[in-house]
C-alpha cells in the first residue's frame, strides 16, 4: 500500500505522474480507448495493492504490468484487426475519401499479420511514438532486440506493399 507519511509516493501522486504513460501503453497495444482504461484502471489497482515503493524502476515496473495485463486482454479477445483511426470530417471529396480508407485498412491489415515479437514493437515506436529504450522497458527485452524488430517488422511491411503494388500493375 502506498502511503505518504514515510515520504514514499501517494498513490494520487503515482496516478498523476505515469497514468498518460500507462494509458499510451495500452492503448499501443489494444489500440480500443475503452479496453486501454480498463488496463490502467487494473494496473493502478495493482499498484495500491503492491510495494511500489520498493521497487527501484517505477516506471519500468508500470510498463511491463500495463504490456502484459494489455496481452491478456488481446488473447482473450483475439481481435481480426486494429481498430480504424476516424477519419477528419474536412476531407475534401468522397472518392479521396474512400481512397485513403483502402489503404488504411490494408495497413492495419498487414500490421495485424505480423508476429506479435514484431508487431507489438512496431506499434509502440511507430503509431505511439514511443523510443525504443522505452519499449524496451515495457516488453522486457534488450533496445537493441528492440531495434531489429522495428527493422524487420518494417522490412516485412515494406516488401508486402512492394508486392501489392505489383499485383494492381
Amino acid at each position: 500500500m502506498l502511503t505518504g507519511e514515510d515520504g514514499s509516493a501517494t498513490l494520487e501522486t503515482v496516478v498523476r505522474a505515469h497514468a498518460a504513460f500507462v494509458f499510451k501503453v495500452a492503448y499501443g497495444v489494444l489500440r480500443n480507448p475503452h479496453d486501454a482504461e480498463d488496463v490502467v484502471q487494473e494496473v493502478f489497482l495493482r499498484v495500491q495493492r503492491s510495494q511500489l515503493s520498493e521497487v527501484q524502476d517505477r516506471r519500468g515496473w508500470l510498463a511491463r504490468t500495463t504490456f502484459r495485463l494489455a496481452i491478456d486482454v488481446v488473447r482473450k479477445k483475439r481481435p481480426v484487426g486494429l481498430e480504424e483511426p476516424k477519419l477528419p470530417s474536412s476531407e475534401p471529396d468522397a472518392e479521396h475519401v474512400a481512397i485513403h480508407r483502402q489503404q488504411v485498412q490494408q495497413a492495419q491489415r498487414l500490421i495485424a499479420a505480423l508476429p506479435e515479437e514484431l508487431r507489438y514493437p512496431l506499434v509502440l515506436s511507430a503509431i505511439e511514438e514511443m523510443t525504443s529504450r522505452q519499449i524496451a522497458d515495457v516488453l522486457g527485452l534488450p533496445e537493441s532486440s528492440v531495434r531489429g524488430r522495428i527493422f524487420r517488422a518494417r522490412q516485412i511491411l515494406r516488401e508486402k506493399l512492394a508486392a501489392i503494388t505489383e499485383q494492381k500493375r
